[in-house]
């Protein structure tokens, strides 16, 4: 039998460690306690309409679903450990807020929290406002569509993902990856996807200066560039660029597009390349 708990206060600790089976509606953990811990090792819980400005409140948690809800900036490092994840239409502000999770589902939120969603495996993403440093950090099977991003350093260390539909405004993007597909996004930024393994970019606008230098079997697939000087240093590559490319430096394979602006091969050059440039 499901319990329910409604429009409650409290701010003591760990208030309902180990709930399981139970729905909260409209409640708030706040006050002068400063009670953590609020829900830990809960199963099966229901969180809705809920607000959250103490620390902690959802680790080693199974079977979530977390809807119109709000976690403040003092609800620091909320989400850590758990699985089977649901996070809906809710605001979540508080830093660190999601670490070392399994099967989380996230839709239609927004999120400010630096170094989000480290250490996570099988993330779904759709229509997500994010504000981060270092999100994504070492994550894993990562699908994410519509997901507008402002962010630093983020994607590092992350394999086996998939990425469409958004709009990604960070710096330092992808270094590190193993296959992993962007497609119909727009990525601005500098610095994108050094030391990356198998990354693919399928349709796609980069924006910003020295792309996809240093990378390892790297694909580009009908990609627009803007403002990318420097591109492909000490990479392997096999792109087809719709219009020019400001320059390109001591790639190796074979890259196709209208025009390129400066070709740079010089003594560290690690081997050769086919330009094919067509009006």
């Amino acid at each position: 039998m499901t319990e329910t708990i409604r429009a409650i206060t409290t701010d003591k600790e760990r208030a309902y460690y180990g709930a399981s089976g139970v729905e909260f509606f409209d409640c708030e953990f706040s006050g002068a306690l400063d009670g953590e811990s609020a829900l830990k090792e809960t199963r099966s819980i229901v969180v809705d309409g809920c607000r959250f400005l103490l620390r902690y409140p959802l680790w080693h948690t199974e079977d979530l679903k977390l809807k119109n809800s709000v976690m403040t900036e003092t609800c620091r490092a909320p989400l850590w450990y758990g699985k089977n994840l649901g996070i809906f239409n809710s605001t979540v502000r508080g830093v660190k807020a999601l670490r070392e999770c399994d099967k989380v589902t996230i839709g239609n939120c927004e999120i400010d929290s630096d170094e989000f969603g480290w250490k996570c495996r099988d993330v779904n993403i759709y229509d997500l406002k994010l504000k981060s440093s270092y999100p994504f950090f070492l994550c894993e099977r990562i699908y994410a569509e519509k997901l507008e991003m402002t962010a630093k350093y983020s994607f590092q260390y992350v394999k086996d993902s998939f990425i469409s539909s958004s709009y990604l405004d960070t710096k330092d993007a992808f270094w590190h990856t193993e296959n992993v597909t962007v497609k119909d996004c727009v990525i601005k930024g500098e610095y994108l996807g050094w030391y990356s393994k198998n990354l693919t970019l399928d349709h796609c606008k980069i924006i910003g200066t020295q792309p996809l230098c240093y990378c390892e079997n790297l694909k580009l697939i009908d990609c627009e560039t803007e403002d990318c000087d420097l591109s492909f240093e000490r990479s392997t590559v096999d792109a087809s660029i719709i219009g020019s490319i400001v320059s390109i430096k001591n790639p190796v394979g074979r890259i196709k597009c209208k025009s390129v602006g400066e070709v740079i091969k010089d003594e560290f050059a690690i081997g050769d390349f086919e330009l094919i440039t067509k009006e």
